[in-house]
């Protein structure tokens, strides 16, 4: 059973969630989920994986907010 949100996710999927939540800067998505700017820079620069969790919450959350509207 591969549920899809548990993958990981990768530079441009995370670009595209930012933007799709409204998130302008890493600054801002970091201040969002609790981490640091650096965490986030790493992870947009394809040189760490974004961990399960987080891709898992910004997935939810861009489900989330298509559902709303």
């Amino acid at each position: 059973m591969d549920d899809p949100r548990l993958a990981s996710m990768s530079p441009d999927e995370l670009r595209r969630h930012m933007r799709a939540l409204g998130y302008k800067t890493q600054s801002d998505l970091a201040n969002a989920i609790g981490v640091s700017r650096s965490a986030v820079s790493l992870w947009l620069e394809g040189k760490v994986g974004v961990p399960r969790p987080v891709a898992m919450l910004l997935r939810m959350l861009v489900g989330a907010q298509r559902r709303a509207f």
